[in-house]
């Protein structure tokens, strides 16, 4: 089946938001309240700490938040002192300390919020508080510290297809993904983004591919007990072919379809399964081909071309 390409190139802050981790952004100094603390107490915490919001605990469980907007509504209905239970917001966002940091960038477009409590995802505890600044200053300090590591690394490595003596030759790199394993999420396409790097491949293309494979991995890990992603690399082109041995897709079409997802609750609660994986491979790649069956697996062929990008999409679906 052909689709017409989607093509919105992925933004460096993109690229960074699938490689940090929450953990890695948020502030874990933690000003907290009680429930039973006074909305005339909330004022001086806000302005002495510098802080939009305070997450409200009972016996070391988060149970609110409450921010400057409920205090501003607070004022509005007359200030009547009550405790914080009464006006705090029960509904809470939460985010957990393994999750990529492009979650967090997904939440604060998505609802608004200037802060989001952090918890570990083992005990539940509160571990951090991440705001936008703190996501903006953790993708400023991994910009600088990666442009000085591919100034310091600007090596021959970059010439090496022209050093080989051959009719054609191609570098093949080969990962192993373990399925359920969250908090390694990510790290294959991480390591392969930064040898794409130091080959001297381009930043928008080694960032292409690093988000597509990432996209890959996360497949493997929410619905597969493991799975394995081979890359080549040549002139021309980067090949990626990645193989579960998972449930296969019953519906390839449909899990095309941006928001389509069979992730069960508990990886959704996990912050993961938002069905965007595949569309989202498909907007950074020049060719992909899905070939699945059902309760055998499935394999995803990426190709995005280095010199003449051809745009190709093709899916099959073996009975």
């Amino acid at each position: 089946m052909n689709m017409s390409p989607n093509k919105a190139s992925p933004t460096v802050v993109h690229e960074i938001g699938y490689e940090l981790k929450v953990r890695d952004a948020m502030n874990r100094k933690i000003i907290k309240v009680s429930p039973e603390t006074r909305m005339s107490e909330l004022r001086p915490i806000l302005r002495s700490n510098r802080i939009a919001g305070i997450p409200v605990m009972k016996s070391e469980q988060l149970v609110g938040v409450i921010c400057v907007e409920d205090m501003v509504n607070w004022f509005t209905n007359g200030a009547q002192d009550c405790a914080i239970k009464e006006k705090m917001t029960t509904d809470v966002k939460i985010l957990h300390a393994d999750e990529p940091l492009v979650h967090a960038v997904n939440f604060l477009e998505q609802y608004g919020f200037f802060h989001f409590p952090v918890l570990d995802r083992q005990n539940g505890k509160l571990v951090g508080v991440i705001t936008r600044e703190d996501v903006i200053r953790s993708l400023l300090k991994k910009l600088e510290i990666d442009y000085r590591e591919e100034e310091i690394r600007r090596y021959r490595a970059s010439h090496i297809f022209e050093d080989i003596i051959a009719d054609k030759s191609f570098l093949v790199f080969h990962y192993y993904v373990v399925g359920q394993d969250f908090d390694q999420a990510g790290n294959c396409s991480g390591r392969l983004k930064k040898t794409l790097r130091r080959l001297g491949i381009h930043p928008d293309i080694a960032r292409r591919t690093a988000i597509a494979t990432y996209e890959a991995e996360m497949n493997i890990v929410i619905y597969t007990r493991t799975g394995e992603i081979i890359v080549k690399v040549d002139t021309n082109q980067i090949r990626v072919e990645v193989e579960d041995s998972g449930p296969g897709i019953p519906d390839i079409e449909r899990a095309m379809q941006p928001g389509y997802s069979t992730a069960p609750d508990w990886v959704r609660e996990l912050g993961f399964g938002a069905g965007m994986g595949l569309n989202n491979i498909r907007k950074c790649a020049d060719e992909m081909n899905i070939t699945s069956t059902v309760g055998m697996g499935t394999r995803l062929e990426i190709t995005i071309a280095i010199k003449k990008r051809r745009v190709s999409y093709e899916v099959k679906k073996s009975s």
